[in-house]
C-alpha cells in the first residue's frame, strides 16, 4: 500500500531535503509550511504518518501534536516531531506532547528513512513492504506476490491489501468503517457493503488453497484473520 506522508516545515530547503528522500523510498510526499496549510490537508485526506518542525510559524509544531491527539480522526496517526531543540526537556516535551518519535537538527535523511519504517513497523505494519507469513500464506508487498502452501494465489490490487492488512494484524476484529478507513482511505466515500464484496473476492481466490476459511466473519463486529479458524464461512 502507498504511503503517505505529510511533511511540516517551514524551511524550504529542509522541506526539499525531506521530500526528495522519502520519494526515493517510495512514498507519497506532502508538504506543509505551517499549521494551518497541515490542517487543511489533514482534513482533506488523513496521512499515514507526519512529520512535524517545533518552531512553525503561527501555531507551533508541539501545538499541533496536542490537537491531533485530542481529535478522534487524528489521535492514532504516527507523528514523528522534527526539531533544533536538543536538550532533554525539550525531548521530554515533544514526546509528552503525544509524538511517537524525536528526531533532532541536522540530521541524516537515512536515520530519518530507518525511524519512519519503525514506526511504521510498530504502528502500521499494513504499509510497509515487509513480507509477512501466516497459516501457510505468504504474502510479499514488493513483488506483489501470494502463495498458500506454496501454491500461487491470484489477487486483484483491492483484494490484495486487504489480505495484507488482514495478515498484518491477525486475530483483531476490524469494522466495515475500519477496514475502508485502513484499505480505501478515510478521504475516498464508498459505502460500508463494498468491504462485503471484497470480502467474497478474497475468499474465493483464497479457497483453492483452503484459506478462505481464515477470513473469519464476526456476527455483528465485522471480520477477521484467524490463525486457528473454527469453521469454514
Amino acid at each position: 500500500m502507498k504511503c503517505t506522508i505529510l511533511v511540516v516545515e517551514d524551511e524550504p530547503a529542509i522541506a526539499e531535503l525531506i521530500s526528495v528522500n522519502l520519494s526515493f523510498e517510495g512514498y507519497s510526499v506532502r508538504r506543509a509550511s505551517d499549521s494551518l496549510q497541515a490542517e487543511a490537508f489533514i482534513k482533506a485526506e488523513l496521512p499515514n504518518l507526519i512529520i512535524i518542525d517545533w518552531m512553525l510559524p503561527g501555531t507551533s509544531g508541539i501545538q499541533l501534536v496536542k490537537k491531533c491527539r485530542n481529535v478522534e480522526r487524528t489521535k492514532c496517526i504516527p507523528i514523528i516531531m522534527l526539531t533544533a531543540r536538543s536538550t532533554e526537556e525539550d525531548k521530554i516535551d515533544g514526546l509528552e506532547s503525544g509524538a511517537d518519535d524525536y528526531v533532532t537538527k541536522p540530521f541524516s535523511p537515512k536515520e530519518l528513512g530507518a525511524r519512519i519504517k519503525a514506526l511504521l513497523r510498530r504502528r502500521s505494519p499494513e504499509l510497509t513492504d515487509d513480507a509477512v507469513t501466516k497459516c501457510g500464506i505468504c504474502l510479499n508487498p514488493t513483488t506483489h506476490s501470494i502463495t498458500g502452501n506454496g501454491k500461487a494465489i491470484i489477487l486483484g490490487p483491492t483484494e490484495f491489501k486487504l489480505l495484507h492488512f488482514f495478515m498484518t494484524s491477525p486475530e483483531r476484529i476490524h469494522s466495515r468503517g475500519q477496514i475502508l478507513d485502513k484499505v480505501w482511505g478515510d478521504h475516498v466515500f464508498v459505502e460500508d457493503r463494498t468491504v462485503d464484496v471484497h470480502i467474497r473476492r478474497l475468499r474465493k481466490a483464497l479457497s483453492p488453497t483452503n484459506h478462505d476459511k481464515n477470513i473469519e466473519t464476526i456476527r455483528g463486529s465485522g471480520y477477521r484473520f484467524a490463525t486457528n479458524p473454527t469453521k469454514k464461512n
